[in-house]
């Protein structure tokens, strides 16, 4: 059972074992987040990283995403970082890597945001790291590339359950 925050999965975690007592401690009822932190971390080596990965909050991405900036020199009172963020955020959510994102931009806005992303992608990997849309993106690209492990998930779960199904985004969707 998958939900979006920590609290609704508290509370989903509590209705559950009122149903079913004790067999609630062997399923998962967790957020979108933690499942894929969960999933990434038994098999994050196939994608290059450790499985002690560090995740990165929003803090953390913010200020990597100011380094890149930086070390790109471009200003950051005409290119604003949490805009830049934004962008890399949206292009994450609907999938795009930074080479797929640069097919798309139109303005030079989203040209920059390209640049930063690009460096930003190589420094967090480098430093053995994932932020939270990365949580998402990256579990995709192991189901994705690695059809092993997509069908040990398969075969583990008979019944996944999306609470607010009709609000998730494309990676929570795929």
């Amino acid at each position: 059972a998958i939900t979006f925050t920590n609290k609704a999965a508290q509370e989903m975690r509590e209705r559950v074992e009122m149903l079913v007592g004790n067999r609630a401690r062997a399923m998962w009822v967790m957020t979108f987040h933690s499942a894929c932190a969960r999933m990434l971390r038994a098999d994050a080596e196939k994608l290059g990283y450790t499985r002690g990965f560090t995740i990165y909050d929003e803090q953390d991405s913010l200020r990597l995403v100011k380094n890149c900036i930086e070390e790109l020199d471009i200003d950051p009172k005409r290119f604003a970082p949490r805009a830049i963020k934004r962008q890399i955020s949206d292009a994450k959510n609907n999938l795009l890597d930074a080479d797929a994102y640069r097919i798309k931009v139109g303005s030079f806005f989203e040209q920059t945001a390209a640049d930063v992303y690009e460096l930003y992608e190589q420094r967090i990997h480098g430093m053995n790291a994932m932020d939270f849309d990365d949580l998402l993106f990256r579990c995709v690209n192991l189901f994705e590339l690695f059809s092993e492990v997509r069908q040990r998930y398969s075969r583990g779960f008979k019944h996944v359950l999306v609470d607010e199904y009709q609000d998730t985004n494309r990676a929570q969707y795929r």
